[in-house]
């Protein structure tokens, strides 16, 4: 049976992680209501979304090596450190440094205080609310050429507030793209870009982790790396559908939903449905 909740939490994190909507709260909320009723944990989290990476990985190869070797060249004066690529290599090293730290600093924190149902709810309407916010009335005149520091630090302090989830990692870079004035497609692809270290390098922990103390985990290893391989396929199709209705489309289904879905967690827990731990 838990293979099956394995397969399912793999598929809603494959669906939903690249959508603004926060894979992390989808799976914390499926968790109480599939039949085993119990959050997956933060580490099952973590593993698999090292799965929905991999996939920006293979999306966005070329552009990723391209990044890699024009930053490798501006440290020997090879290319000027100014160039688009070399300058989004550095970018992403500056945007990930936060979430790195806060994230190190109060992982204590993340696996027991954020994990709370009614906190979950509430950063989903909020948040919900900004993403709607920063669609509707940021300019969308910028692009990824357009990139400076400061917007990367920006960026990366967006991307940590994440480690809340109902946040969404995704909706969070996104709508501060969106904010600064930068065009859905670059914003969407910029957060893609800036989530690659940050998820691999908390999955990978997570993974030594688990591997240290296995016994404590609510899937095992098998399970896990399971519903990994389900997130990876099902993430991929979501990017390719992602990049292709950004062009011509907004993100108000996805404020609707988050609202929605923060109305519902919020009845269903008044009610004694869910429990917020």
């Amino acid at each position: 049976m838990h293979l099956i909740e394995a397969i399912i939490l793999g598929l809603l994190q494959g669906l939903t992680e690249f959508l603004p909507v926060s894979s992390s709260a989808h799976l914390r909320i499926a968790g109480e209501m599939l039949p085993s009723a119990q959050d997956p944990g933060a580490t099952f989290t973590a593993i698999t979304q090292i799965g929905t990476e991999l996939a920006v990985l293979v999306y966005f190869w070329s552009r990723i090596m391209r990044i890699i070797a024009q930053w490798a060249r501006s440290l020997t004066g090879a290319v000027p450190r100014n160039d688009p690529d070399a300058r989004m290599g550095w970018i992403v090293i500056l945007g990930t440094i936060p979430i790195g730290v806060l994230g190190f600093l109060f992982q204590d924190v993340i696996r027991d205080t954020f994990r709370n149902l009614w906190l979950v709810a509430i950063v989903l309407i909020v948040f919900g609310l900004l993403l709607g916010a920063a669609d509707a009335l940021g300019r969308r005149t910028r692009n990824e050429e357009d990139l400076t520091y400061p917007h990367g630090v920006a960026l990366g302090f967006a991307q940590a507030l994440a480690l809340i989830p109902g946040v969404s990692r995704s909706g969070a870079t996104t709508t501060m793209g969106l904010a600064l004035g930068y065009t859905r497609p670059a914003a969407a692809e910029v957060a893609f870009l800036l989530a690659v270290p940050a998820v691999f390098g908390s999955g990978l922990y997570e993974l030594l982790q688990a591997l240290r103390e296995p016994g404590e985990q609510v899937f095992t290893l098998v399970e896990t790396a399971v519903a990994t391989a389900v997130a990876f396929g099902v993430g991929l199709a979501v990017i390719a559908f992602l990049m292709q209705y950004l062009k011509r489309g907004s993100f108000l289904p996805f404020v609707i939903y988050r609202l929605a879905l923060g109305v519902v967690l919020i009845i269903l827990l008044s009610i004694g449905v869910l429990q917020a731990y």
